[in-house]
């Protein structure tokens, strides 16, 4: 007998998944939206934040680099703590506990009760994200993962676009607060679903006593080193501050222990040889390039609008969201699309959309509005559709089941670890490029000009005094350097997707039956 006769009936035999395993998918991709949405959801309220717990703009930033650092050093420990406690033991904890660092930041009243809150919803919120994709790769049969891959996908599309929209509104119609209390009645929701719908696993907690401390360490310090430098580093002018000398040493430090875990361990806590793997290498390189798209344009497009359109924080966050709604509308179709087009074709349009639509925002100009974003936008939200999903279900496909969890961690990691890079970069470029374009101007504007004299005399006259006239003429410079700046990140996001484009080529095509990619 063939083996693909051997192979139909056990494809036949594999039953769908039950009512408790849908309850545990959509408990897991309810966790990881809120954990993805308070990423961004303070942004808009940072301002006003600062002001009421009088912290200052440099102070301010910490709020929302400690909920970074916080998650990127959990999510790829999330596999190893499901192991040692068990899934729904670890998750209930987890969801519990964000539940209450974020009543804690909702009363803070200063700094560092603000910072210790958001670094505790870092590390559990982060906890919820990779654990999401481990029970999409545990609970289903392989011929629904790609329908639990598409919620999860569309929800952590949908977080960081909702978070600034929903921040926005709370802060001009309620009060920051609620950014916070949001989260009660969403923790209360998700524990039940856990309760219900994940089986209790046995704990082994004898796992403690023969875990690679070597990696776990050399993650903390290495990961979390890394984000705080990238972070923080334009800030403090990189290796000019002695802090951030130190924190890349600390950084560096960890890696190798972590390098060195991979070796001396029994069991590694996360398998870095799944790197080594075609598919999956491929899917960690280009999930570090989604990640600098996602959380870039959601960063500069707010930043653009306030600065140049005058928008307040729910206007702009209403210009991101419009990238979420080709999520919504592909949604249904999205598990069709994953079984029926080839990864290579749809990540690599996916990607090729996604660099157009940076392209669109090079031409940007001082008259600029929310309009001129809507056509990029919604070819944004079509492009992240077919990348993120098609990789996200490449992530655990490629890899053996019982490597799910390791492999979830490492994409979520480095899709983060994406976001950070381009955090860091894009305040390097702002910073060097607005220097540039406006000394460049200036040099255009010789004193001595006629036509330089003449708009100076005409804009004293309007004015009534030469000093407003030259504060006038000051602003405009540094509103045309600021808008050519922005042009200059989006063209730097557009080269940086098309150069990812062809990795595409190293992809596999995803199993088209339930058994086909079991290892």
């Amino acid at each position: 007998m063939s083996a693909a006769a051997v192979a139909a009936p056990a494809e036949q035999r594999e039953a769908n998944a039950d009512a408790t395993a849908w309850l545990a998918v959509a408990a897991g991709s309810l966790g990881a939206m809120m954990a993805t949405l308070d990423i961004s959801i303070v942004n808009s309220a940072l301002p006003t934040i600062q002001g009421e717990i009088g912290a200052s703009g440099t102070e301010g930033t910490w709020i929302a680099t400690s909920y970074l650092v916080a998650e990127i050093v959990i999510i790829p420990l999330a596999a190893w703590l499901s192991r040692v406690f068990g899934l729904r033991t670890f998750l209930l904890v987890a969801a519990s506990l964000f539940t209450i660092f974020s009543m804690l930041c909702g009363i803070a009243t200063d700094l560092t009760t603000m910072i210790i809150g958001r670094a505790g919803q870092g590390i559990t919120g982060g906890a919820l994200i990779p654990t999401a994709m481990t029970i999409i790769a545990t609970r289903l049969p392989r011929h629904q993962q790609p329908v639990g891959n598409a919620l999860f996908g569309v929800v952590v599309i949908l977080g960081p676009l909702l978070g600034p929209l929903i921040g926005g509104w709370l802060t001009e119609n309620v009060s920051w607060h609620y950014a916070f209390f949001l989260n009660l009645p969403v923790g209360v929701i998700l524990v039940t679903l856990l309760l219900v719908g994940l089986p209790h696993q046995k704990a082994h907690l004898e796992e403690l006593a023969n875990a690679d401390w070597f990696g776990i360490i050399g993650l903390a310090l290495g990961l979390g080193g890394l984000t705080v430098v990238l972070e923080e580093g334009q800030r403090e002018q990189w290796f000019e501050s002695r802090e951030i000398i130190e924190l890349t040493i600390l950084s560096v430090l960890g890696f190798a222990s972590l390098f060195v875990g991979q070796f001396v361990a029994k069991r590694p806590v996360i398998k870095l040889k799944l790197l080594l793997d075609r598919q999956f290498g491929a899917v960690a390189l280009m999930g570090v390039v989604l990640g600098m798209m996602l959380y870039g344009t959601a960063y500069v497009i707010p930043q653009f609008l306030a600065a140049i359109a005058d928008y307040n924080a729910l206007q702009a966050g209403q210009i991101v969201l419009l990238s979420g709604i080709p999520s919504i509308l592909l949604m249904p179709f999205t598990p069709i699309l994953i079984r029926k087009i080839d990864i290579r074709i749809a990540v690599g349009f996916g990607f090729l959309v996604m660099a157009y639509s940076c392209w669109i925002d090079t031409t940007l100009t001082s008259e600029a509005v929310g309009a001129d974003f809507v056509e990029s936008q919604l070819l944004r939200g079509v492009g992240t559709i077919f990348g993120f999903l098609f990789l996200n279900q490449a992530a655990i496909a490629s890899v053996p089941r019982e490597d799910a969890g390791d492999a979830a961690g490492l994409f979520n990691a480095v899709r983060n670890l994406g976001g950070s890079l381009a955090l860091a970069g894009i305040a390097t470029v702002q910073d060097q490029r607005f220097y540039f374009h406006s000394r460049r101007i200036e040099e255009t504007l010789p004193a001595n000009s006629e036509a330089v004299q003449g708009y100076l005399g005409g804009l004293t006259q309007a004015l009534g005094n030469t000093e407003a006239a030259l504060r006038t003429l000051g602003g405009t410079i540094q509103r045309e350097a600021l808008v050519m700046t922005y042009n200059d990140i989006f063209v730097v996001l557009a080269v940086l997707i098309a150069v990812a484009a062809p990795l595409v080529l190293f992809l596999r095509p995803l199993p088209k039956g339930p058994m086909a990619a079991m290892h």
